[in-house]
């Protein structure tokens, strides 16, 4: 639309000088309007090709070449036009039109030979029209404000379509910055419930395989209902644990120490084993997401040492250092038992109580979802035997320390050993 305005308004203004030149001040002699009708027409012609090369497509194509021709032949036409008889020096503005339009629409060379060709047939015309100073000074001093003012509006708009493409790019990349952390919230969130879960019914699967080995080979019903009972307790408080995850995803607050101690405490109760944490060094804040994790960790191994390590007393140590926090959770080994291959006892601690053999195929899945876990976060997960125990320990940078565990300083992964392998 703003297309066809430009070019009403040049035509309008054409045919306004022509009036004037022609109509209302004509030049003197029968030589100088010959000669300034003829340029007139030229400018015309040359006009009408610039309008072709802007809504033509046949010449469209070929505008590299017709508009630098059509701008030139304008330049020239009108300047000579300026320049011959007298009254006719405001012809002039076309010529300057014409380098505007080259100065912002050509490409450097093409613009400075239109100017050059405008300015050069200006002085021709004043020399041979005995034109005064101003003439041969003033009107090309026109036609290079003309080319000034073209090239300007071309780094104009340069810039601005530079700008638009910038802003293209940059609405791009938050589009997909969008989406990738929206992916890892839905990651983040995916791990949390996973957790939860995991703890929790796995945690219920050995309770209600308790009451069923009992009913199954003691037919004791009391003990079966308490145990049931206590399945149900389980239950109930997974569904607060799954709440109170919740809650964290949103609040993003865990106070560690004290949530580690919960967990020991209820562990213990649950499965009537001794219990002990310590805490070394001075603490620190942790962040929510490193406490999120260590939390889960300590969770996990639990549960397995439930499953493989029935009535063996666990002890959970917390220790912070100057750059990292170190979590481990040990639990005595059944004597003569291997964690991976042989089947633990729950109550083993408990003198008349049946043995209840455990399911130990799914071994090993949970380690290996906490040491994701924890490489995501530049941290390591080590698990396996030491002096006839099973130690879990999970090493976290803090914010400001150096990588723990020989995790790389661009926060890439630790290479795994032989030990981090176990599961």
């Amino acid at each position: 639309m703003l297309l066809p305005a430009n070019w009403l308004a040049r035509w309008l203004g054409f045919g306004w000088l022509g009036v004037t030149a022609f109509g209302i001040g004509p030049p003197h002699g029968r030589g100088a309007l010959i000669a300034q009708v003829t340029c007139y027409a030229l400018a015309a012609i040359a006009m009408a090709g610039w309008m072709l090369a802007d809504f033509h497509p046949g010449v469209a194509r070929h505008r590299d070449r017709v508009l630098p021709a059509c701008l030139g032949v304008l330049a020239v036409t009108m300047g000579l036009a300026a320049t011959t008889g007298r009254g006719g020096t405001f012809l002039v503005i076309y010529a300057a039109v014409a380098t505007m339009a080259a100065g912002g629409d050509t490409g450097l060379a093409a613009a400075l030979t239109v100017t050059v060709a405008g300015i050069l047939a200006i002085e021709v015309g004043g020399l041979v029209g005995d034109g005064g100073l101003p003439t041969l000074l003033g009107l090309p001093a026109v036609l290079a404000g003309g080319f000034m003012v073209g090239r300007n509006r071309a780094a104009y708009r340069i810039q601005a379509e530079q700008a638009a493409v910038l802003l293209a790019q940059r609405e791009r990349l938050q589009a997909e910055q969008r989406r990738a952390d929206l992916l890892d919230e839905r990651a983040r969130i995916a791990r949390e419930i996973h957790d939860v879960l995991a703890h929790s019914l796995g945690a219920l699967g050995i309770q209600i395989q308790a009451a069923r080995s009992v009913l199954t080979d003691r037919g004791d019903i009391p003990m079966a209902s308490d145990l049931l009972a206590a399945a149900q307790r389980m239950a109930t408080e997974g569904l607060v644990e799954t709440r109170r995850a919740i809650n964290a995803l949103r609040t993003g607050t865990l106070p560690l120490k004290e949530e580690l101690a919960k967990v020991a405490s209820t562990y213990g109760e649950r499965y009537r084993v001794t219990t002990s944490m310590r805490t070394d060094g001075t603490p620190r804040p942790v962040p929510p997401d490193a406490t999120v994790a260590l939390l889960r960790v300590a969770q996990e191994a639990l549960v397995n040492a439930a499953k493989h390590a029935a009535g063996q007393p666990v002890t959970l140590g917390l220790e912070f250092g100057d750059a990292d926090i170190q979590l481990t959770i040990r639990n005595d080994l059944p004597p003569g038992r291997g964690i991976a291959n042989d089947a633990a006892q729950l109550g083993a601690s408990h003198p008349g109580e049946a043995s209840v053999t455990l399911d130990t195929a799914n071994v090993g899945y949970g380690l290996t979802s906490m040491r994701e876990r924890l490489r995501m976060l530049s941290g390591t997960l080590d698990a396996g035997r030491a002096d006839g125990q099973w130690a879990v320990t999970a090493r976290l940078p803090l914010p400001g320390g150096a990588q723990p565990g020989g995790a790389q300083p661009d926060g890439a992964p630790p290479r795994e050993s032989p030990e981090n392998m176990a599961s």
